[in-house]
């Protein structure tokens, strides 16, 4: 389905070259390859790498933003293997979309394998007929963008995942809600009113429902068993720990934490929500965010006159995401310079084909 090419791993010595020398070819290769390339840093990416980015975001903006920059030849995408795949999807047959490390994977996308989504929708199917209508959140590989598109789904963001869901509704009684269930809950709950009893989770390990609260006539949101894990490690404790050590703090969380975690907080929202309530924010206001700890330490950095603090003191960063590092970059360039571009990612067509059918009916529902 993806051409990937995987065994191709970095030269040592590029591990050995000094961050100054990093640094200047770096900047080097950028130079030479001129609007022939955009790089595109995703908000989780580590400092030393993103400083780099001609563009930072969110996984689905920077998509869009690589399919748009139609003179760049190459797309360097400093983020993890779904938003690759999706560059690519979106992207123009000419453009070759590179991630510089292929083991940048994503544990949540990695959460709804393909086969366990196939054998879950046929099981679900029988059980509930013809009244469900497959939702992914942009997180998932492109192969299940690519089933969801075929069994009249649409995918989410984090942003318009109340929109996409009323507009689901409307088409069918239930939706499968994948691979994120926490995103899935939070948003049902708390933005369209739907009661906990109305919501099952489906096991791919065990190949179940459960959770089951109620008449399984009565279930609208089959969530999927996968999670981030990054944002499902903050926990009710940590809310409670700030706030008897500053009253004043606001919790400001994304919403893939937990039910509890986002009910307990101030604020809940995407990444974009996240910057802008901080942007916003008054000088000398204070917050304990849930989030991935290179955003946060970006964010307290960017805004001096605030006082920001990660929700947990002992988080750490994405590990997956952190892969990409400027050794890694570098080689990336300077094979593109070469011209033996390596790490590129690419599609198979009848797959872009279905993710492309999912994600404009995404666009469609948000407006």
């Amino acid at each position: 389905m993806i051409n990937m090419q995987s065994d191709l791993q970095l030269p040592e010595v590029y591990r050995q070259l000094s961050d100054e020398e990093l640094d200047r070819r770096i900047q080097s290769a950028k130079a030479i390859l001129g609007s022939d390339l955009v790089i595109l840093g995703h908000h989780y990416q580590r400092d030393d790498v993103i400083q780099y980015a001609d563009f930072r975001g969110d996984s689905l903006k920077l998509s869009q933003i690589g399919a748009r920059e139609r003179d760049a030849k190459v797309i360097i995408f400093c983020g993890v293997h779904f938003m690759a795949e999706t560059a690519d999807t979106l992207a123009a047959d000419e453009q070759i979309i590179i991630l510089p490390d292929l083991q940048a994977g994503c544990s949540m996308a990695d959460m709804a394998d393909i086969e366990d989504v196939e054998e879950a929708w046929d099981l679900l199917v029988e059980e509930f007929g013809e009244t469900i209508i497959p939702v992914t959140y942009v997180n998932s590989t492109a192969a299940i963008k690519a089933f969801v598109g075929r069994h009249g789904g649409t995918t989410c963001t984090s942003s318009n995942a109340k929109e996409v869901l009323t507009w689901a509704f409307k088409q069918k009684k239930r939706i499968l809600f994948l691979p994120d269930q926490h995103l899935g809950r939070n948003t049902a709950f708390g933005q369209l009113n739907i009661p906990l009893e109305q919501m099952v989770i489906w096991s791919p390990h065990t190949a179940k429902l459960e959770a089951v609260k109620g008449d399984l006539h009565d279930v609208r949101m089959i969530l999927w068993k996968g999670h981030c894990s990054v944002h499902q490690k903050f926990t009710t404790t940590h809310i409670e720990q700030v706030r008897k050590r500053d009253p004043e703090i606001k919790v400001l969380v994304h919403p893939e934490c937990s039910f509890e975690v986002v009910q307990r907080s101030d604020f809940n929202g995407s990444t974009d929500y996240i910057i802008k309530k901080i942007e916003a924010a008054p000088a000398g206001s204070k917050w304990a965010i849930g989030t991935e700890v290179n955003l946060v330490g970006r964010l307290a950095k960017e805004h001096p006159d605030k006082h920001i603090e990660l929700l947990s003191t002992t988080m750490c960063p994405c590990l997956t995401m952190n892969r990409i590092d400027r050794p890694h970059l570098l080689w990336a360039l300077e094979s593109v310079v070469e011209g033996n571009p390596v790490n590129q990612i690419e599609v198979d067509p009848e797959i872009i084909y279905w993710s492309k059918m999912a994600l404009d009916r995404m666009f469609q529902a948000g407006k």
